[in-house]
């Protein structure tokens, strides 16, 4: 028989009892359920979040072994949404969570936000259309919105709340075309790319081609920063680095930068970043 005060009484000590029946209480949507967004929802799911609005039109293949949370043979080709869906009930059978197995468009974003206390991203690096619109519908609504992106060994945090600079002021996406609007995403995520110093085959990395490699130590890494960033903001407790500040962390240099951009992509430094990566297209 299924108890919620059991299952996640070993999270007690550093939540009390009245936080973990607010998080009980609390909803999370999560847009894209492959690298880094099943991690998200199964390690959100442990610490105690009772309710989920989940998204992806995806099923799982080979390609998605190495990183993936839910990928494994016994899923293959099952659409992700219902499979993580699944693995989630089995961990908090009293779950609200609803799936939205077309994957997010603009029709639907004011269903998939409605009575959402926070939104984390999972979605593909090169969706930045409708990554956009999630978090421009978040601003307008005042959610806050996280990104937690898998940078080699390691991860980088953006958190995006109401009061602070939103998504497209620090990015300064508005008119640019698509390879610029991917090369100032990356920049924005890694200010100081410090995990390009791991990289072993250039090759490998090429936006133009839509293709990156990952490990599944940088997404488990995504899970682990992102769910503290979002207990944090739905506690009301820590502190809380917003935009246009990040933190950026990699375990194979054992190292963690809080870096701050002033301006987003005007900072004098995302300028002179932004041309050396335009010099070497």
């Amino acid at each position: 028989m299924f108890d919620y005060d059991q299952a996640f009484a070993r999270n007690l000590g550093w939540i009390t009892e009245a936080e973990l029946k607010h998080l009980q209480h609390s909803h999370i949507a999560i847009a894209g359920l492959g690298g880094v967004g099943g991690s998200h929802l199964l390690t959100l799911t442990r610490l105690g979040i009772g309710g989920f609005r989940i998204a992806d039109f995806d099923c799982f293949e080979l390609a998605n072994f190495n990183r993936q949370a839910g990928a494994a043979m016994s899923r293959l080709n099952r659409p992700k949404v219902d499979a993580l869906a699944e693995m989630a009930l089995d961990i908090n059978p009293d779950l609200d969570i609803l799936r939205f197995p077309s994957g997010i468009g603009a029709d639907d974003l004011d269903a998939f936000l409605d009575g959402v206390d926070c939104y984390i991203d999972g979605l593909d690096f090169f969706a930045m259309g409708i990554r956009r619109q999630v978090f421009a519908a978040c601003a307008d609504k005042a959610i806050p919105a996280i990104t937690a992106a898998p940078l080699g060994w390691g991860v980088s945090l953006l958190s995006f709340v109401p009061g602070s600079m939103s998504f497209d002021d620090y990015f300064q996406l508005a008119g640019q075309p698509e390879p610029e609007q991917l090369r100032r995403f990356l920049l924005g995520l890694s200010p100081e790319a410090m995990q390009l110093g791991a990289l072993v085959d250039p090759t490998r990395l090429d936006l133009e081609r839509r293709i990156g490699p990952s490990t599944p130590v940088g997404c488990e890494l995504c899970a682990a920063l992102a769910a503290t960033a979002a207990v944090k903001q739905l506690l009301g407790r820590g502190n809380l680095l917003a935009a246009p500040t990040s933190l950026h962390f990699d375990a194979f240099f054992g190292q963690c930068q809080v870096i701050e951009r002033p301006g987003g992509m005007s900072h004098p430094a995302m300028q002179a970043a932004l041309a050396a990566m335009q010099h070497e297209q």
